[in-house]
């Protein structure tokens, strides 16, 4: 089981390079990085985790530079988004931040994509909220296309180009591994549909229960997708070696620990704590 961890970048927290080097100093696989462009001061959207958000909402740094910059420093720890959103994204410029960023990392991206929650951040983008599913998955076949194509063209309700040219391609064929973010049921069938993996958070498991995961599953098979060509990835995972076992055994591929947005001296003792934690699983 792959450990890696999520991190909000801001101006005051530790810079993405050194931690990227501490973390593959440690072992850890992966470093991933949330998106939010701004948040509306109307705040119109109640945050769905309850509570007021927390400060790096707002200060949160472009993810596809912090984690260019992570990728430069290092030679085998994947960088992925946690999660871009899709619907406040145009798809060709989208599609050529991914390719570039896979390439420039020897195809250690991951690509983590969601369909946000906030309606007031959506909207400022021009993007219908209540349509912001289907534009998603339009935008999601729309880089496909172009990621695939010599000459990609697309024709949607939303998404319309065509033939064009646009290089680079990913180094990852045919693409970086599409992850889907979401709660089961409403991420699960568009997994299925466009997706190479699932993202859940483990508080999520605790509310609705690990039996979540045997419904992914089965719903994969029953949908005509082979469940290991899906791999689970959770999210916000507590330091709990019970916990970590216990994902081990449901055969979960990644389980991700949420760093604060501190500087080296707050944000080293938890790298510790997970560095033993990774040692006691074995």
């Amino acid at each position: 089981m792959k450990i890696g961890a999520v991190m909000f970048f801001t101006t005051d927290s530790m810079r993405p390079a050194p931690l990227a080097m501490e973390l593959e100093k440690r072992g850890f696989e992966s470093l991933w990085v949330p998106e939010h462009t701004h948040i509306p001061s109307s705040r119109k959207t109640a945050y769905p985790a309850g509570g007021g958000l927390i400060r790096p909402y707002y200060d949160i740094m472009d993810p596809f530079l912090v984690l260019n910059a992570a990728a430069t420093v290092t030679t085998k720890l994947k960088v992925g988004t946690g999660i871009a959103l899709i619907v406040q994204r145009d798809p060709i410029i989208t599609a050529k931040a991914v390719a570039t960023i896979d390439q420039l990392s020897n195809g250690r991206f991951l690509f983590g994509v969601g369909n946000g929650w906030n309606q007031d951040e959506i909207e400022n983008h021009g993007t219908a909220f209540k349509s912001r599913h289907k534009l998603a998955r339009e935008r999601i076949e729309a880089m496909k296309a172009i990621w695939a194509n010599e000459e990609p063209e697309y024709h949607g309700e939303f998404v319309k180009f065509d033939k064009m040219k646009m290089w680079p391609k990913p180094y990852q064929k045919p693409h970086p591994p599409i992850i889907v973010g979401g709660r089961l049921e409403y991420a699960a069938k568009r997994a299925f549909r466009y997706g190479d993996g699932w993202i859940p958070r483990d508080d999520w498991l605790e509310t609705e229960g690990i039996q979540s995961i045997h419904t992914f599953r089965k719903m994969a098979a029953d949908a005509g997708r082979d469940p290991k060509s899906l791999p689970i990835s959770v999210f916000r995972h507590p330091d709990n070696l019970d916990r970590l076992k216990l994902c081990q055994d449901l055969e979960i591929d990644r389980v991700v620990f949420t760093l604060p947005a501190e500087k080296a001296d707050k944000l080293m003792p938890i790298l510790d704590r997970w560095s033993e934690l990774k040692r006691q699983l074995g």
